[in-house]
């Protein structure tokens, strides 16, 4: 066990771990970082690297700069002032952290042990695992299986895969499995990467000379030769099971899918796994990857294992095992699992953020120390984790310029937004907006279409919800405070158009638009202007809030404007609180 910072890296069972938790890792960034770490402290050139994972095969320098920034990603490591990686500019890396042999754990490190970490990331998925299990089952019988695992980023398809390596390693000592990495814009351009990329691993293990016919050296022969590189992979699987990942297939070269789709159809019998995870709905996943899993399904040639967010009682169950007590802190649970809908990496993320800000703090004697919470978390500011803001600013990074702006548009709402305000705030028509909304939903998954608005001028306008509250948060934060403001404005000022002769129904909603805006003025007039509305509903106590919130807001203003609004707004607040009193009285009265 390599130990470094709050980290630590086990090289036997090729896995990292943090604070207890374990990270889904791919083999070659697990293979990048613990050339790193068993180098520490000295420069390791490009050549070196390139050398030492990949002696026998010609790979582009890029791919270890994808790597790298994937491996940075994981640790929390900024290339700007690097606690781990170094760069060193156009030469290579340098591992600059202080590395321990440790085979137990660190004296610091959280009590969660990695049989915990282990069923942690795996809570709530018994039914995939069996099934799994069972289908390797089939393959150990010599029926050839293809598997699909689908499911949005962080929802544990790694986690499942590598649940069936642990299983294989403890209760079959023939069977072999192998890890393969699609890697984005690499992987579409050499049509067989994340094949030769498993096929490496395993060619290295049984054979030491890497040149040799049955080594690593073969693989070259290989990569333009379909048919003997399925015969290759038949062949492994002939005496014992032979399982190949491929992780993240949406990435994959046409010929890797093509290559795919013929193992499954091929008769003879053999003892093949195929495990393929990715995304669905990836901006990248291909027409044709959709295809050929539809066309395999409907002739029973493959299987799909779609995982899908946990349950409320399953993300409690996983906060349970994670902070290993019965009783959770008050309001834990429910808030984690709001903010990260179901989803195992965000809820982890979420809660190691919380641990590391110390809004819930471990209190007690050490033997019986329990996790409580510093505050209501309802009165805490708990931002997004920097390490998903990150991916998550990847995965925007994705969408062309004007995808982009407009679900920065819809985030000047709410998690919930309606097309016409983004059309709105871009100053765009709402028409073209619309079709775009639909082709984001189809295409990445990011939002999602959750019904319409019937507006006063007869149109329809629909609305629109993104797929996590920390996606409406990374967009609206991204924006600059300029622009959040002209956006904000416009859609006040599309309210007001459309509810025109009727803005008191949509008062408070214009108000609080202007106020993002940082117009204080119009957002005085307005709230003022929904207090009226509501004291002629008799709402007193409301329209006395949105009063105690006007004067507020006027404390934003200068001199001379401030005075003459507070004056009058504090007039008005007197007349609201003396009906409220004259409305008491009358009920203490009748009662």
């Amino acid at each position: 066990m390599k130990q470094f910072e709050s980290f630590a890296l086990d090289t036997a069972n090729e896995c990292l771990w943090h604070n207890g938790a374990q990270i889904a890792l791919a083999s070659k960034p697990f293979a990048v970082l613990r050339y790193l770490v068993e180098n520490p402290g000295r420069l390791i050139t490009h050549d070196e690297l390139l050398d030492a994972l990949w002696p026998s095969t010609y790979v582009q320098p890029q791919v270890l700069r994808t790597y790298v920034l994937e491996l940075r990603k994981v640790l929390r490591d900024d290339a700007r002032d690097p606690k781990l990686i170094k760069t060193i500019p156009k030469r290579g890396y340098s591992f600059v952290a202080t590395v321990k042999d440790n085979p137990g754990q660190r004296e610091d490190a959280p009590a969660f042990s990695a049989q915990d970490a282990i069923s942690t990331d795996l809570v709530a998925r018994d039914e995939e695992i069996v099934r799994l299990q069972t289908i390797a089952q089939h393959a150990t019988g010599g029926r050839r299986q293809l598997v699909f695992i689908t499911g949005e980023a962080g929802i544990g398809k790694t986690s499942l895969a590598n649940a069936l390596r642990r299983i294989l390693m403890t209760t079959s000592s023939s069977a072999q499995i192998v890890f393969g990495h699609c890697v984005e814009g690499l992987s579409e351009k050499e049509c067989y990467y994340a094949l030769m990329e498993a096929l490496g691993q395993c060619f290295a293990s049984v054979d030491g000379d890497r040149d040799s016919p049955t080594g690593l050296g073969r693989l070259r022969a290989l990569q333009d030769r379909p048919t003997e590189l399925c015969d290759t992979l038949e062949e492994l699987a002939q005496q014992k099971l032979f399982v190949l990942v491929i992780e993240d297939i949406q990435w994959a070269h046409q010929a890797t899918l093509e290559l795919i789709s013929a193992l499954a159809r091929r008769g003879t019998p053999a003892k093949l796994l195929v495990i393929a995870t990715y995304r669905p709905q990836d901006r990248s996943t291909k027409l044709y990857l959709k295809s050929v899993k539809q066309d395999l399904l409907v002739r029973h040639l493959c299987t799909e294992l779609a995982l899908e967010p946990l349950s409320k009682q399953s993300l409690k169950r996983l906060l349970i095992r994670r902070l290993h007590q019965e009783e959770l802190p008050p309001e834990l649970a429910a808030f984690i699992y709001q903010r990260s809908g179901g989803n195992p990496l965000f809820a982890n993320a979420l809660l190691d953020h919380m641990i590391a800000e110390k809004f819930i703090v471990r209190d007690g004697a050490e033997d019986k120390a329990t996790w409580k919470q510093i505050a209501s978390i309802s009165t805490l500011e708990i931002s997004v984790p920097q390490e998903l803001a990150r991916l998550i600013e990847l995965e925007i990074d994705r969408l062309d310029p004007l995808e982009q702006r407009v679900l920065e548009a819809g985030s000047l709402m709410n998690i919930a937004f309606p097309v016409w305000a983004a059309a709105a705030a871009l100053d765009e028509n709402s028409e073209s907006v619309e079709e775009m909304c639909d082709a984001l939903e189809r295409r990445t998954g990011l939002i999602r279409r959750a019904g319409h608005d019937d507006l006063p001028n007869g149109t329809r306008s629909d609305f629109y919800t993104f797929a996590h509250e920390f996606y409406r948060e990374v967009l609206y934060q991204r924006q600059t405070t300029a622009r959040r403001a002209k956006g904000h404005m416009r859609i006040a000022e599309q309210l007001q158009a459309l509810f025109a002769g009727r803005e008191s129904t949509v008062a408070h909603e214009i108000a609080m638009q202007y106020e993002a805006a940082g117009n204080w003025e119009r957002t005085v007039s307005t709230l003022r202007s929904c207090a009226r509305h509501s004291q002629e509903r008799q709402a007193h106590q409301e329209a006395a809030h949105l009063l105690e919130h006007a004067l507020r807001i006027a404390e934003n203003l200068g001199n001379p404007e401030r005075s003459v609004l507070v004056e009058g707004i504090e007039s008005e607040l007197e007349a609201v609180r003396e009906a409220i009193e004259l409305t008491e009285s009358h009920q203490r009265k009748a009662s």
